[in-house]
């Protein structure tokens, strides 16, 4: 597969702003002999560690995407990504003379909630100096309330996101890295209803890692069974993660 680089002058992030979390995972992260807010190629690099540059990223890839596609031309690049599999929600007073308000979250994040942001690059995981990190965390969310904006969640608004504590962390190199996400006891070929029902997920998202398997070239459409796709694994993927040994950090 050919890699264009990108043609437009990159930008540089604004690290003015940074976020509570994302701070947080970066000094969770660093180790002793990291740089940190590295220039480099018209980019700044949140961590740079023996040549390999580590990036965040706590929102939407969409952001991201150019960035790397643009780094990962002459140098290995391993994304972080945290996934909240516990989170309290806070909230703020409204008015004086209340008081906040901490609350668990019903919602349980997985290391398969990263396919919902891989789909905006998939074919990323076959370029051999791209690496993907998943960080299982414990976090915060607190909000404020603005009336203004209450169409959303009835007026209450994100205001940030702070680590707890992070439980689990997986890296994946290749797309057959991923694609063991899909459980040994699903039998071949299957469809997506079938996939979310082994996972205990929600079909969306076993259409999202559906996509991107078989972006990755780690699935394969096998036929039809009435109006579903029939998919396989596929050990093709192998060929993809040749020469990424090398950039092992």
């Amino acid at each position: 597969m050919n890699w264009v680089k990108n043609s437009l002058a990159p930008k540089k992030i604004n690290t003015l702003n940074e976020k509570s979390l994302h701070a947080a995972l970066k000094r969770w992260y660093r180790k002793p002999g990291d740089r940190l807010e590295v220039p480099l190629d018209g980019y700044v690099i949140d961590l740079v560690r023996k040549g390999l540059l580590v990036e965040i990223q706590t929102a939407n890839f969409s952001t991201i995407r150019h960035k790397l596609e643009a780094l990962l031309e002459c140098h290995p690049v391993r994304l972080v990504y945290p996934i909240e599999r516990e989170k309290w929600l806070i909230k703020l007073p409204k008015s004086k003379g209340e008081k906040e308000t901490r609350r668990k979250s019903p919602k349980r994040g997985r290391v398969e909630g990263v396919f919902a942001e891989l789909v905006y690059f998939p074919r990323l995981m076959r370029h051999p100096n791209f690496s993907l990190e998943v960080l299982l965390i414990q976090g915060e969310e607190v909000r404020h309330f603005d009336a203004r904006r209450a169409w959303r969640r009835k007026g209450w608004v994100t205001e940030e996101r702070r680590l707890l504590k992070v439980v689990d962390r997986t890296l994946f190199e290749t797309p057959l890295d991923l694609q063991a996400l899909i459980p040994e006891g699903l039998s071949e070929p299957f469809t997506t209803l079938e996939l979310a029902q082994t996972l205990a997920a929600p079909r969306r998202l076993a259409q999202q890692m559906a996509y991107c398997l078989r972006k990755m070239e780690a699935l394969a459409i096998q036929g039809k069974r009435g109006n579903a796709w029939l998919y396989a694994r596929t050990s093709r993927a192998r060929a993809a993660g040749l020469g990424k040994d090398e950039h092992r950090g």
